[in-house]
């Protein structure tokens, strides 16, 4: 009859060890049916589940190798009914619930935990993304990231109330908390598309040209507006548009050289192109400007409003089509099938209520630094770190990225 083992082994990390206690199991006869090792601060945890025969000294096998090895080893039975509920555990969907602040609080643990244990969702596995925090006790320039593997419970859960959930709980602490399925998809990605204005850049241009023509606070407030989706975009545009006729096209130069950069884009813009990320910006803005930031960062194209200027005056007109919430969408999905990729494949970020329709259709939508309309109708939302902070929830490791 074949007996299934769960071996546990903790102690001072040392070379040896695994090939030890893999000598141990072998001797005993012994299949490997699932191993799970750490190491912290040069501690050692070992957890092995081996199957074999009913006559097996393995207890003895490793007791030995443990007070050679200097590990305290320990062995316990699983019976029938556990291990099939355990396998069949391991078959349900998985997702990934993540952390994002400059700094944890460990008060967030219990807080993740009572609303995971709300759902019946069990947390498999928590490590680190970031980086380390320095000896000086600042806060990592890129901030801190905890990634937390989740299997769902048998049966349906609602998904949205439970990112309506973390969303509540991570206002309240200070931690951006996001939730994605684990599929194939996630680890495939291959095509990301932003917003310019509030998103790549830390204004909204067209309020700026507005301040430079003396029709700021004007502007401003049907830009306000518009963002927290109270008017339709064309016809907000169009009005906003109108104000600027005359405005001199040295401005636009001037401001184009001098546009502050969102934190954190020029580490992620390096990094989506080391790994091989197709990168498009898909902005409400102007094409004037959405060139600069593609020569500057390297965007491989761009789509945006174009505006009319006429003997070196902008004539307060643009030319068809405007770029809005439903372009951005389409030319999410142009670009996607261009290239052959599945939309699942796909990334959009964006912070205004003229970005959600992009942010639904792509595999992966967030809302970055955005109204709070936006970062609940988003799926993902980011307002504690910079940009860069996109690349944890893509799910890659702070020694995996160019610093």
């Amino acid at each position: 009859m074949t007996q299934r083992i769960l071996i546990r082994a903790t102690g001072v990390a040392r070379p040896g060890q695994l090939a030890g206690l893999g000598q141990a199991l072998a001797r005993s006869g012994a299949r490997l049916l699932d191993i799970n090792q750490s190491v912290t601060f040069g501690l050692v945890s070992l957890e092995a589940l081996v199957a074999l025969g009913a006559e097996s000294e393995l207890e003895a096998a490793l007791a030995a190798a443990g007070e050679q090895l200097g590990l305290d080893v320990q062995a316990v039975q699983i019976g029938a009914e556990e291990y099939l509920r355990w396998s069949h555990q391991a078959e349900r969907p998985r997702w990934i619930l993540t952390l994002l602040a400059p700094r944890l609080p460990a008060g967030i643990l219990a807080e993740v935990g009572g609303l995971t244990a709300e759902f019946g969702i069990t947390v498999e596995l928590m490590h680190r993304l970031s980086g380390r925090e320095p000896l000086d006790g600042e806060s990592p320039a890129e901030g801190a990231c905890v990634e937390c593997w989740l299997r769902l419970p048998e049966g349906e859960i609602n998904i949205a109330a439970l990112r309506e959930k973390a969303l509540a709980l991570g206002a309240l602490h200070g931690v951006d908390i996001a939730i994605q399925e684990d599929d194939i998809w996630r680890r495939h990605r291959r095509l990301i598309c932003f917003d310019m204005d509030s998103t790549l850049i830390q204004t909204e241009v067209i309020d700026e040209l507005a301040r430079r023509h003396g029709v700021g606070e004007e502007v401003s407030a049907v830009t306000e507006r518009a963002m927290r989706g109270e008017l339709d975009f064309k016809e907000s545009f169009r009005e906003r548009m109108s104000k600027l006729k005359g405005l001199d096209e040295a401005v636009l130069a001037d401001i184009a050289a001098n546009l502050p950069l969102m934190d954190g884009v020029e580490r992620l813009m390096a990094n989506l192109k080391v790994l091989g990320y197709r990168t498009a910006i898909l902005s409400g803005g102007f094409t004037y400007f959405a060139r600069h930031l593609q020569e500057l960062l390297g965007f491989d194209e761009i789509h945006a409003n174009e505006l009319v200027i006429e003997n070196g005056k902008v004539t307060g007109e643009v030319r068809e089509p405007i770029v809005d919430a439903e372009r951005k969408a389409l030319l999410l999905r142009e670009i996607a099938a261009r290239h052959g990729l599945r939309m699942e494949q796909t990334i959009a970020v964006g912070d205004g209520a003229n970005d959600l329709k992009m942010l639904a259709e792509a595999g992966l939508g967030i809302a970055f630094r955005a109204k709070p309309l936006v970062r609940e109708q988003a799926r993902q939302s980011i307002s504690t770190l910079g940009l860069d902070a996109v690349l944890y929830l893509m799910g890659y490791h702070h020694q995996d990225l160019e610093h």
